[in-house]
């Protein structure tokens, strides 16, 4: 391992987690999901000689959980995440928050795709449940602060605790973190979010002898198996999936589908419209008329994307125009653009260069025009063309 991940306290009178107190002293929840990454924060903080609680929340079925691999808060993970509070001597607590995952999670995911939306449910889950419900009990267990394994930093600015990329830009999990509000992050900790790649994990979890060091990492949402979302739509909203028209953007009609739910913007394979001389890519899905809309790849291009629900971050108010880059999908790197307050937690932004997939229900997440600061973000809300 290249790097210790045992990082100084910034200050000498200060532990590692900021507080001027020994760590002893120093109580600190861990949100444990039973994968590497919770496991090796909680392991760290009790070798440092913190007084670690560890949490796991049980977030849906238990029974059906144990035969779901591949995803975190099952059945298995919990039973892992029990095994490394064993190995390491902290008390470990389960938490069933099935009901207000559903609530404040699943039940918006459905009912986004039955609206034609593109919903991102972990940032939900981190917003809703993790950093709220889950913050409040670390702070009813009078916690001094709760950590969770996330790949991002928190850093302390010269006016308020600042939100950073990771330092592993592979692992950067920013996009899914960028509601994170200013009160939360005072609380919340991410002891690996400085760390340059994963291998050092897996090897700080090998140095503790954690049951979990060489497990996978989750690769699907945690209550959609295999990636089939509309499986998991139909069977919460019956009679979601209704047939309707595949037309171009002139509204010719080229084709049926058989739902709504099972295309996202941008989709290009799969539509069953072949035959065609250039490929044609969806550009707008229209659930009251039960439409998916086909064009060229050039009417997937935008340039101005408004916002809503923004979480701003910044040190300065939150209004006029600002500077900063944007991304608009988990998988692509920040780009130049022009963020514009229209309301308190409304926003238009836009992109200097213009984007494909630009798509409702995704998150547009805002950073400093240089650096790996994170200013917030929004939710986009519907898709405008390139400006002309």
């Amino acid at each position: 391992m290249t790097t210790d991940p045992r990082a100084p306290a910034r200050d000498a009178e200060l532990n590692s987690l900021g507080f001027a107190k020994p760590p002893s002293e120093t109580r600190v929840v861990v949100a444990m999901s039973g994968g590497v990454d919770s496991s090796a924060v909680a392991a760290l903080l009790k070798d440092q000689g913190y007084d670690v609680i560890g949490v796991t929340l049980q977030l849906y079925d238990h029974g059906a959980a144990l035969a779901k691999k591949g995803a975190c808060c099952a059945g298995q993970d919990i039973h892992d995440a029990r095994r490394v509070a064993e190995r390491m001597g902290f008390p470990h607590y389960v938490l069933d928050y099935e009901n207000k995952f559903r609530e404040s999670v699943i039940d918006e995911f459905a009912d986004a795709y039955l609206a034609g939306a593109t919903p991102v449910p972990c940032i939900r889950c981190n917003e809703r449940v993790k950093f709220r419900d889950l913050l409040q009990t670390a702070r009813e267990l009078d916690a001094d602060c709760m950590a969770t394994g996330h790949y991002i930093q928190r850093k302390e600015g010269p006016q308020q605790a600042e939100l950073h990329m990771a330092a592993d830009p592979a692992r950067d999990q920013s996009y899914f973190l960028f509601s994170t509000t200013q009160e939360q992050l005072d609380f919340l900790r991410f002891p690996l979010g400085h760390l340059p790649s994963k291998a050092d994990t897996r090897a700080l979890a090998a140095q503790y002898d954690l049951p979990v060091a060489d497990k996978p990492d989750s690769q699907d949402i945690c209550f959609v198996p295999n990636g089939d979302y509309a499986a998991v739509i139909e069977k919460l909203r019956p009679g979601a999936a209704e047939p309707g028209q595949i037309v171009d953007m002139q509204g010719n009609v080229l084709g049926q589908h058989q739902g709504v739910i099972h295309y996202t913007i941008g989709q290009r394979r799969g539509l069953g419209i072949g035959g065609l001389a250039d490929p044609l890519y969806v550009v707008r899905l229209d659930p009251e008329t039960r439409q998916v809309v086909v064009g060229p790849k050039s009417a997937l291009s935008a340039s101005i994307v408004p916002v809503t629900e923004v979480n701003w971050l910044g040190d300065t108010p939150f209004q006029g125009e600002i500077p900063v880059r944007v991304r608009i999908r988990s998988t692509r790197p920040p780009r130049p653009a022009i963020l514009r307050a229209t309301g308190p937690d409304r926003a238009e932004v836009e992109l200097l260069a213009p984007e494909e997939g630009v798509s409702p229900g995704q998150a547009c997440v805002f950073y400093a025009p240089e650096g790996s600061r994170v200013l917030g973000g929004g939710w986009i809300s519907l898709r405008r063309r390139k400006a002309t």
